[in-house]
């Protein structure tokens, strides 16, 4: 596993951790679901799955057919029927601090408009760490019982769930159909009893209580599992023929009062404050409960806006597993390292004693930044009550929603007495370029830019990434070696190998490593990226704050990278020019201020793209056309306040119907759409001619 921040990795890298991450994953998922065996802890799990999520969202071209996001459990073992789920069992995304939580409940807000003042009730309840199980009724009859499986395909154990006591065999007063989801688990006296039998007849004991209660569910003879002590919470439900409840907290009622179990512990909150403080409370009884939990689940309480919020391809968006956090450990800080990546960041890395932490072996951990080297948050507040962080201190290592290992505390009380205070470099340890930290960041970068080999290598690499140029045998190992024996400097110099190194003294095929049929095509691969997309050479230039779909949206904005460069050219002192640029939806102060000084005049970076704009050639963006409704290809500004769909929601159906939605009006633009409260938007729009709508109106016109 890679040491490195995600942002900088590159493609080669990224691509190879994506692999060695969806195996790792995969294989943890048979251990776990279809086994009854992991081989790794929980956090380990979660840190792994996070990672794959961050590569995935910086490098989503490289997202793999068989992404561990994608996945649900493990598919079924050989020895059971199989049942396809009438609606899929879906997994939960995790929050791991109160942040996260703050985060979830504010995404959830605005998703759905909602301002603070309004109530948004959620339920808390324990996250019961056990074997999901889904179980089908029919006119009160329990028909069929599965195991979540894939999350489309599950085991049919009906006979084995009929043995556990706190599922009803039948219900009175239930819909025609109902499908009840909950946990099957075992509590710790009747663990240490089977453990305690397994021994003294020389079977198999269990690792946990989890592990016994899917190995005891999971009995091709069911006399087995009625001989186990198994428990059934119902927290959730499936295929429904009528509503149980308008709520979450009364659909649980419901569940209850037709005869199942349901945990006492689940609470209405009323935010994230109320949902972080219930979530201290139960892990504080954690130790006393008398069974596993491994976090708690957060769930919108007003079905109506579940349904509004909809469901990801994994995940649904109103619920949240907020876990608690990981395993920690102290071991010794030996030394600070800085690593400089492709945007110059200065980045601390701490080099550690090995130690264990959570079934791991940790030897690097993530020191973020200065500021948290000093004790300090991103608004100077103390943190860890102001200790800092030194060479040679004993400090506390955790794990959790990261790979990368992160220092939570220091001892102080076995700090030498010769410790120093570290001093973050103020110049590039790569080429000694001052390291500058601008007003407002966090991060202190170096100034060198292309002459810094870090930046150099790093910026050439993602040049050369699928996403950007996507030059066929031009990857990390061979940019770093034409690089180092001074063949390629900046990308211009790509597109010259095959005059300078073709023949001659120094030829690429005489390079260890290389042959005259490689050569041959790479020189035949770089040929073939001359002529490119405006958007992926936009995307290539590796311009601070841009990422792929911005630089696609902006090359299809302004259609040339003449059109472009004129506006950039103009930007610093014409303000409309600014205001074009800003006009793109998605596009802010600080991409747009980043993308003017990447095109400034006379500036080295400047100069750099001018003169590889002479050796290709940019293709003109095509124009979006996505279909011939009425707002096909037209640009759409949405102001004021909207009250029958979110910003959001209205920006997804026009984008949808080949919209282009722009964040403020200018005399390109074609719709207003004016809620209440408009405001200068609307003053300025109707000044210019531009067709002004309220919200029915938008909603007539597009026939929604």
């Amino acid at each position: 596993m890679s040491d490195k921040a995600v942002e900088d990795l590159t493609e080669a890298e990224a691509k190879a951790e994506l692999t060695m991450l969806a195996q790792r994953l995969a294989a943890a998922d048979l251990a776990y679901h279809r086994d009854d065996t992991p081989e790794i802890t929980d956090a380990e799990y979660d840190a792994l799955k996070s990672r794959n999520a961050q590569i995935e969202q910086i490098f989503p071209h490289l997202k793999r057919s068989d992404s561990p996001s994608e996945a649900v459990g493990a598919r079924p073992a050989d020895g059971f029927a199989k049942v396809v789920h009438a609606q899929r069992m879906m997994s939960l995304a995790n929050a791991f601090d109160d942040k996260d939580v703050a985060d979830f409940v504010e995404g959830i807000r605005k998703f759905l408009g909602l301002g603070n003042e309004q109530t948004l009730d959620f339920t808390a309840e324990p996250k019961i760490d056990g074997l999901s199980l889904s179980l089908r009724y029919e006119n009160g009859v329990l028909v069929q019982a599965a195991t979540r499986g894939d999350g489309e395909t599950g085991e049919n154990v009906t006979a084995n769930a009929r043995t556990i006591a706190d599922i009803p065999q039948k219900l009175s007063n239930a819909p025609t159909v109902l499908e009840v989801r909950g946990e099957v688990y075992m509590d710790h006296a009747d663990f240490e009893a089977l453990n305690a039998a397994q021994t003294a007849k020389g079977g198999k004991t269990f690792a946990n209580p989890r592990n016994a209660a899917a190995g005891s569910l999971r009995q091709l003879d069911a006399e087995i599992t009625r001989s186990r002590p198994l428990h059934f919470f119902a927290y959730a439900w499936g295929d429904l023929s009528e509503p149980l409840a308008d709520t979450q907290l009364g659909a649980i009622g419901k569940l209850n009062a037709l005869g199942f179990q349901t945990n006492p512990l689940t609470r209405l909150c009323d935010g994230a404050v109320a949902l972080s403080d219930h979530h201290r409370m139960i892990e504080q009884m954690r130790a006393t409960l008398g069974y596993d939990i491994d976090g708690v689940v957060y769930k919108v309480n007003d079905l109506s806006f579940q349904s509004r919020l909809g469901l990801r391809s994994t995940t649904p968006r109103w619920a949240i597993a907020h876990k608690f956090a990981a395993e920690l450990a102290w071991t010794w800080l030996d030394s600070i390292e800085i690593q400089v990546g492709r945007t110059g960041a200065l980045s601390p890395v701490a080099r550690l004693r090995p130690v264990t932490v959570g079934g791991v072996v940790v030897s690097n951990a993530t020191l973020h930044n200065e500021d948290y080297i000093a004790g300090l948050d991103s608004k100077g507040e103390p943190i860890r009550e102001g200790r800092d962080i030194r060479e040679g201190d004993w400090v506390q290592v955790y794990r959790a929603g990261d790979v990368i290992p992160k220092i939570a505390d220091v001892d102080l009380t076995k700090r030498s007495e010769t410790s120093v205070p570290y001093v973050f470099p103020e110049s590039c340890p790569e080429c000694g370029s001052a390291a500058i930290r601008e007003p407002g960041d966090s991060v202190r970068r170096c100034s060198g830019g292309l002459i810094c080999p870090a930046q150099a290598v790093e910026k050439l690499k993602h040049f050369v990434s699928r996403a950007a140029f996507d030059i066929e045998g031009l990857g990390s190992k061979q940019v770093e070696q034409f690089y180092k024996d001074g063949w390629i400097k900046e990308p211009r110099d790509i597109f010259e190998l095959n005059a300078r190194y073709s023949s001659g003294l120094k030829q690429l095929k005489n390079l260890e490593g290389w042959g005259e049929k490689s050569a041959e095509k790479l020189f035949a691969a770089i040929e073939d990226k001359r002529s490119i997309p405006f958007g992926s050479f936009l995307f290539g230039l590796g311009i601070r704050h841009m990422g792929e779909v911005t630089s696609n949206l902006i090359a299809s904005h302004f259609g040339t990278v003449d059109v472009l460069v004129d506006v950039l050219e103009r930007a610093s002192t014409d303000p409309s020019a600014m205001e074009d640029l800003l006009s793109i939806d998605g596009v802010g102060q600080v991409m747009a201020e980043a993308l003017v000084a990447a095109f400034q005049q006379d500036s080295a970076e400047r100069a750099s793209i001018d003169r590889l704009r002479h050796v290709i050639t940019i293709q003109p963006a095509e124009a979006r056309v996505g279909t011939d409704s009425p707002v096909s290809g037209k640009i759409v500004v949405f102001t004021g306040t909207l009250e029958t769909m979110t910003r959001a929601e209205a920006k997804a159906r026009a984008e949808a119907l080949g919209a282009k939605v722009s964040g403020s009006v200018s005399s390109k633009t074609d719709i207003l759409v004016a809620g209440p409260g408009a405001g200068s938007k609307a003053t300025k729009a109707q000044s210019l001619g531009v067709q002004i709508l309220d919200e029915a109106g938008w909603r007539a016109l597009i026939g929604d």
